[in-house]
């Protein structure tokens, strides 16, 4: 089974847009470089060759994983989506098991997650844990950290 990356139209616009700048501009980038540093001669010992080879290569590396993203992107329509129960799209406010401050995050696809900023990929414990739920469910969420339980207080879309 090939695995799908759900994201938003607009985060698949971003990928593509980078796809296009990789394969063009930076492309171009990376062979100039690798042209000028064959002018400083020896290429056994020239290490402005070997970095302009390495660069090439996470170039040609990131060009294959856009592409293969791309190519198995699943674009969700977050009108299409319940409401009352968390899917892609939605920001869950929850409050851990025994008190504390309430927190929220945004449930993304995975292409699209920035835990920093309380953005979470359904694919991760946590949104696995929450996918589906509705507003006063008490979830678990089996993380590094051992068990932890979460109620849901609420479910929004933007």
């Amino acid at each position: 089974m090939k695995k799908e990356f759900k994201m938003s139209q607009s985060r698949f616009d971003e990928l593509q847009k980078e796809l296009n700048y990789l394969k063009t501009t930076r492309s171009d980038e990376v062979a100039e470089m690798i042209k000028v540093a064959r002018g400083f001669g020896d290429l056994s010992e020239n290490s402005e060759y070997d970095e302009a080879k390495n660069e090439q290569g996470k170039l040609y590396s990131r060009i294959g994983e856009l592409e293969n993203v791309l190519l198995h992107a699943v674009i969700i329509e977050e009108g299409d989506l319940p409401t009352d129960q968390v899917s892609i799209g939605a920001t869950v406010t929850v409050t851990a098991a025994g008190g504390g401050p309430s927190r929220s995050f945004k449930i993304v696809g995975s292409q699209e997650a920035d835990a920093m900023h309380g953005i979470i990929s359904e694919d991760s414990p946590f949104g696995r844990a929450l996918m589906g739920k509705k507003a006063g469910t008490t979830v678990t969420v089996n993380a590094p950290a051992g068990e932890m339980k979460y109620t849901i207080d609420k479910i929004e879309r933007a």
